[in-house]
């Protein structure tokens, strides 16, 4: 289901990393100059900053150009398109996780080309043409469903353009059309699991054999949870509105070792969060991505927010590694001194037997100190006399490993809120 030597793949997933480098620093200089030239507000800023597109000639001089934040395309959406209105395709806008929605644009070109870089995610991950693409991920605004719908298609593929919610429905539809592939975020595939043992189905009886999955952080033991309920390969999948959509980066399925960037159209970097400086292959710290094919809305050193590090390819040598995102540098929790992201205690909670892999972290402030409640939820064949045992297994877990003192609650099953799109884990109530 996962060997390459059943995909044809673009011969550039065949090409060096040189010759990857060499594309993508042809295609820098076009992209700069063209965001330059037609986006009024990315011209404002290389002014301010003293920056020129005439001071690029190779990707090593990236740092010579401002960087572009969320803010900044909250502060003049419009001013960054690069075309005018009525050459858009299609418009779409960020979720809005984080605030503010951003508003963001295609070409057909765009959409051709994202197109493209779906149905190569989709091979990487294991799909095949021919093959049945369920996708639950969200349609309209969100990227996530028509970026995935496209792609399928794109690439032989049947697709199921199910939506997310109404998981009854999805699980009868995967039931009826046996479908090969799932395309959804972790959190909602496990609440269909769910959803699928309380109506007596057996995950691992259906017929997918590869679940692609992205849109919210997810930990190794995440993956493990899914691929022994399923039975299933799941391998993750990156991408962000701003810089296309999902599609961005992708994990190949044969080795399911992080994300392959597709640098030929999305060039990587990882700065320092707090100082911006850029950092060297294999430490830590904020992805920062440049478009280098997109005419309605390029993004030049665009702060993702999210943390992670460079590594070398492996199933695609010549395209530059991602770790799986830990987190986002505005998502830690700061608790008396002690730092902390969601997903680390994802992996706290998956660790104590009993516990599902449901959670939400709660912060208040009663009176001056902060205080965090991890609410959780008991494994539906655990009896509610252990439900105390296991809070006090968490408690330890989260003091030892992360040193975070809080206070744990156990429920029963279900008793964690089920989210159809991206998992709501922090709770800010200070």
């Amino acid at each position: 289901m996962t060997d390459t030597a059943s995909a044809v793949l673009d011969p550039i997933e065949t090409a060096s990393a040189d010759e990857v480098a060499a594309l993508a620093e042809e295609r820098l200089r076009w992209s700069v100059r063209h965001a330059y030239s037609s986006a009024p507000a990315t011209r404002a800023a290389f002014d301010a900053a003293g920056a020129h597109p005439d001071d690029i000639s190779g990707l090593a001089d990236l740092a010579k150009l401002p960087f572009t934040t969320k803010a900044d395309l909250r502060a003049d959406n419009w001013g960054r398109f690069a075309v005018p209105r009525e050459k858009l395709a299609r418009i779409h806008a960020s979720s809005g996780t984080t605030g503010l929605a951003t508003v963001v644009g295609y070409t057909l070109d765009d959409i051709d080309t994202w197109a493209g870089l779906m149905a190569r995610s989709i091979r990487a991950a294991g799909g095949r043409p021919g093959q049945t693409i369920h996708i639950a991920y969200g349609y309209g605004l969100f990227t996530g469903g028509l970026g995935a719908h496209y792609g399928a298609e794109k690439l032989g593929c049947t697709a199921v353009p199910v939506s997310s919610g109404l998981t009854e429905r999805q699980i009868k539809l995967i039931g009826d059309l046996q479908p090969q592939v799932i395309m959804v975020t972790p959190s909602y595939l496990l609440a269909i699991g769910d959803e699928m043992e309380r109506m007596g189905i057996d995950p691992a009886s259906t017929s997918l054999q590869v679940g692609i999955l992205g849109a919210e952080p997810w930990t190794e033991a995440m993956r493990a949870e899914i691929e022994a309920r399923f039975g299933m390969a799941a391998v993750d999948i990156y991408g962000l509105s701003e810089v296309m959509g999902p599609g961005v980066a992708q994990e190949c399925g044969e080795t399911k070792d992080g994300l392959h960037i597709w640098a030929d159209h999305f060039w990587p970097e990882i700065v320092d969060p707090q100082t911006g400086d850029p950092l060297p292959e294999g430490e830590r710290g904020e992805l920062v991505l440049t478009s280098l094919t997109k005419q309605a809305f390029p993004v030049i050193r665009y702060r993702t927010g999210d943390l992670t590090r460079l590594l070398p390819g492996t199933a695609r040598p010549g395209f530059p590694r991602i770790e799986r995102i830990t987190g986002r540098a505005d998502d830690m929790m700061i608790v008396r001194g002690a730092n902390a992201y969601p997903s680390q205690v994802e992996q706290m909670v998956l660790r104590v037997p009993g516990l599902s892999p449901h959670f939400l972290c709660v912060l208040t402030r009663p009176e001056r100190l902060d205080v965090l409640t991890v609410r959780t939820e008991a494994r539906p064949d655990v009896e509610r006399a252990r439900y105390g045992e296991l809070a006090g297994q968490l408690e330890r877990l989260l003091l030892a490993e992360l040193g975070l003192g809080a206070q744990v609650e156990v429920g029963e099953p279900g008793a964690i809120e089920r989210s159809v799109g991206k998992a709501k884990r922090v709770l800010d109530l200070r």
